[in-house]
């Protein structure tokens, strides 16, 4: 296609937009509205799963150790846990630690229910926190750990805990979580497409007389397409622009005005800056497909005369 036939295209895509004013407001409108809710869940559905993985990352294996064992066997069994490919950080707590820890965690309302417990008579046991680099692998990396005291003649390990049942339980629900938020978001994406499509084609439809009469006057199709092609990409591009900036900008006052109180309770949205781009090409590109789609479609069923 020669430039200056492009540039014709273009100036008569942009007449078309300002020509038909309301209709074209009416198909930014939809695009807006449509692309918004889709956003709005977008958002959502991240916010959910980055939730479910803080949740899971949470999750621990703690090893107690038997009160005898000696510091040579637990510095071999905290080498032979690193070593376990799904281990990604051992930590070794003496039992004063856990008694350091025993006590903050339960605050100043409870000391009274560890007063006069020193490092003379301390009843906890040593032992290990361990993190694994996926938590889906928790269990896995448990039995493993246990088969180690196993091979001892002398089983070192008092007892291995992990919240097993409550852990799988847990997994279940996040994976729950993280299917329904994606089916919503892809049923809204869908919903979205044909919604906005269909007012685009409403657009073209109330202009089928001036296609009929450019096409028998001999244009050819190719040079009718056009002008409506990127009319079409136009209007989608404006209405995921507009949807764009007003659905990023209200996050992040929502995450801003809503930092300190969330972080009270331990939770911590996604930040603009994590997310903002990936939104913003979802959007932007989603729109602007739909609008040249809307508009194409709409406008060869009239190209037969």
């Amino acid at each position: 296609m020669k430039v200056n036939t492009f540039l014709r295209h273009l100036r008569e895509g942009f007449k078309n937009i300002a020509r038909n004013g309301w209709m074209t407001f009416a198909s930014i409108s939809s695009i807006v509205i449509s692309l918004f809710i889709l956003g709005v869940f977008l958002l959502l559905a991240l916010n959910v799963n980055n939730l479910a993985s803080q949740i899971e990352s949470q999750v621990q294996i703690r090893v107690f150790l038997q009160l005898d064992t000696q510091q040579a066997t637990i510095d071999s069994l905290k080498t032979q846990i690193a070593n376990i490919p799904e281990v990604s950080k051992v930590e070794y707590v003496s039992k004063e630690q856990g008694l350091e820890q025993l006590r903050e965690s339960m605050g100043a309302e409870s000391a009274d229910l560890l007063e006069g417990y020193d490092a003379e008579n301390n009843p906890l046991p040593d032992s290990f926190t361990i993190e694994v680099f996926d938590p889906q692998t928790i269990s896995f990396a448990a039995k493993k750990i246990e088969a180690l005291g196993q091979t001892s003649q002398v089983n070192p390990f008092m007892s291995v805990k992990y919240g097993k049942g409550t852990v799988e339980t847990l997994f279940k629900v996040t994976n729950a979580v993280r299917n329904i938020g994606l089916v919503i978001v892809g049923g809204l994406a869908i919903t979205a497409m044909f919604l906005i499509s269909t007012t685009i084609k409403m657009t073209i439809l109330a202009r089928r007389r001036e296609i009929g009469i450019m096409k028998l006057v001999g244009a050819t199709n190719h040079f009718i397409r056009w002008p409506f092609f990127i009319e079409g990409a136009l209007i989608g591009i404006s209405g995921s622009l507009i949807t764009t900036v007003l659905l990023l900008y209200g996050y992040h006052k929502l995450v801003s005005a809503s930092q300190f109180d969330l972080g009270l309770m331990m939770i911590k949205l996604v930040t603009l800056k994590e997310v903002g781009l990936l939104v913003a090409l979802l959007l932007m590109g989603l729109g602007t497909v739909i609008g040249i789609w809307g508009s194409t479609i709409s406008v060869r069923k009239y190209l037969k005369v």
